[in-house]
């Protein structure tokens, strides 16, 4: 499945504290298969990375803003975790309309780690079966999800992981879910 996602085009959301490799190594397995991302983010410039939360990481170029960009014009979204990067995505009303809009149309996510507590405040996991970090899994309760404690979870549109240590299985799981979205018309 090199080029499963040829064609295909990624939003990829996240703000000032994301972990730096829950956004690279996916990043790197939809390109290796083919696909285009965006980085979006709730401000120009430049977001800051973070490696285990608490270590500076580096920095990451911002293609576009949220309150720019336009749901029709990807094919799926990835939210990578870090503490910071949601807790900032969740006060954004910009991040929230985005990520409701998106989820709307029906194309697959994938968020790992923190990543989900954006989904909890969009209003859009109740029903759904989900995976998280830890801490975030009461939230997610809270929100009316079936929360597992599993290395990955796909539910209809939804992919899943816990962390880090999950990014092999999470890679090949949104690939995989990535790949079954019909092609943009245009864009």
């Amino acid at each position: 499945m090199p080029q499963a996602l040829q064609g295909k085009k990624i939003a990829i959301l996240a703000a000032d504290g994301v972990e730096r490799v829950e956004l690279e190594q996916p990043q790197g397995a939809v390109h290796g298969a083919g696909a285009t991302t965006e980085l979006l983010s709730i401000h120009p410039g430049e977001i800051q990375a973070r490696q285990f939360d608490l270590v500076s990481a580096g920095t990451f170029p911002v293609d576009k803003q949220v309150r720019d960009a336009s749901v029709d014009d990807y094919d799926a979204l990835l939210l990578p975790g870090g503490t910071v990067n949601p807790d900032q995505l969740r006060i954004s009303s910009d991040a929230l309309g985005f990520v409701k809009a998106f989820v709307a149309t029906g194309k697959p996510v994938g968020s790992i780690c923190h990543g989900p507590w954006t989904l909890v405040e969009a209003d859009v996991v109740r029903g759904h079966r989900l995976t998280s970090w830890p801490s975030v899994r009461t939230d997610l309760r809270h929100a009316g999800a079936d929360v597992v404690d599993q290395d990955v979870v796909v539910d209809r549109q939804f992919t899943t992981s816990r962390g880090p240590q999950d990014l092999p299985a999470f890679c090949a799981a949104i690939v995989e879910q990535f790949a079954k979205t019909p092609q943009r018309a245009s864009g």
